[in-house]
């Protein structure tokens, strides 16, 4: 099968444009295969410059009713379930949230996976496309996830933290709860997916690898020789130089981040526009180069944006901004000023232990609409 070399615009017209090309029911029924008919919408939410409130606003006008894209709507809810678990419970989402993750045999993760090594041919040509493209199907995720984790034994920590790093999507919240949802840290249960389902959704036929087993075979699967050798993956974080900003201190000042980058965030505003990249919190949550130049070309759709790089006191201190604006956001922790709520998709709020405890009462507001 011919390799998707994923692009991802970056001009807001053509990201709205993309909005009005989601086929949500035909997204519920094929959105397991990684060719199906999933948005890519996943960067821009992710960066802040759509918000899942707005595809589901612009879908619905589209004249689609809600209960015949159940499946398309559970799948955005999911982004602000795993957002309102890290608002709930903060840090502790950087560690084992729900049970402790066992059988862990190491705290790194397998040279095999970072090296695109293997042995499933399907993961390791995803790793490759990964890499250059910034983009993987969450199908493919959660193999991954599996191998490193319920397979090769790994915790989940070092594996995620390459997965967000290389991620143009990376959603701290989504990819770490969701890795220990498949390890079962944050679940009832581990995920395991075998040979034969990866043939399935991948469209390979590939035989004899360590996966080629029944699921009963992985409880007591000692760690295939292919995920023996562990490393810890280089992180490294190249941040911009800071610009020499031009500021009115008698104007308000809008902060924008690696999570918003929302053009008509008070675009009506006679305002300081700055991005804010903070360099603690890319040392505790490194990205990687081609993250941040997509943000960087992401920005450029905010009128009059500046980017600085320091810290929020430093830019406050050095510029003598007063009158602050934000949106919140659990990594926003050190800002001060007026702190603005992000746009949800429904009223529902606070920690669930399990998603569908949280979309029972979605699902309610729902029947409202």
């Amino acid at each position: 099968m011919e390799k998707i070399k994923e692009t991802f615009a970056t001009e807001y017209t053509e990201i709205l444009a993309r909005i009005d090309q989601i086929e949500p029911i035909k997204y519920g029924q094929t959105r397991n295969f990684i060719d199906g008919a999933v948005t890519r919408l996943s960067p821009y939410i992710s960066r802040g410059v759509i918000s899942t409130a707005q595809v589901l606003e612009i879908t619905l006008n589209r004249g689609f009713n809600p209960g015949e894209i159940k499946k398309f709507i559970q799948e955005l809810a999911w982004r602000d379930y795993w957002q309102q678990v890290w608002i709930d419970k903060g840090e502790d989402i950087n560690q084992d949230l729900r049970n402790a993750q066992n059988e862990v045999k190491n705290h790194e993760m397998p040279q095999a996976i970072i090296e695109e090594n293997t042995g499933i041919q399907a993961i390791d040509d995803a790793i490759g496309e990964f890499y250059q493209t910034g983009y993987l199907h969450n199908h493919l995720r959660m193999y991954i996830a599996s191998i490193a984790c319920n397979v090769g034994k790994s915790h989940w920590k070092v594996p995620a933290q390459w997965m967000y790093y290389h991620l143009l999507d990376g959603d701290w919240a989504s990819n770490a709860l969701s890795w220990q949802w498949v390890c079962g840290a944050n679940s009832n249960k581990k995920y395991f997916a075998n040979q034969e389902n990866i043939n399935t959704y991948c469209y390979t036929n590939q035989q004899g690898t360590f996966l080629d087993v029944p699921y009963d075979h992985f409880s007591d699967m000692d760690i295939p020789e292919a995920l023996e050798e562990t490393a810890l993956p280089e992180l490294t974080v190249i941040l911009p130089e800071s610009e020499r900003l031009q500021t009115d201190s008698a104007k308000p000042t809008l902060i924008y981040n690696f999570y918003n980058l929302d053009p008509q965030w008070h675009s009506d505003w006679d305002a300081n526009r700055i991005l804010l990249l903070e360099p603690s919190v890319f040392h505790q949550y490194p990205v990687s180069p081609k993250s941040i130049e997509f943000i960087l070309k992401l920005s450029k759709n905010i009128p009059g944006i500046q980017v600085y790089t320091g810290e929020f006191w430093e830019l406050e201190a050095k510029y003598g901004l007063t009158d602050i604006y934000y949106k919140e956001h659990p990594l926003n922790k050190t800002y001060r000023g007026t702190e603005e709520s992000r746009d949800w998709m429904f009223k529902v709020t606070g920690y669930y232990p399990s998603f569908f405890a949280f979309w029972k009462k979605c699902e309610k507001e729902m029947q409202q609409w």
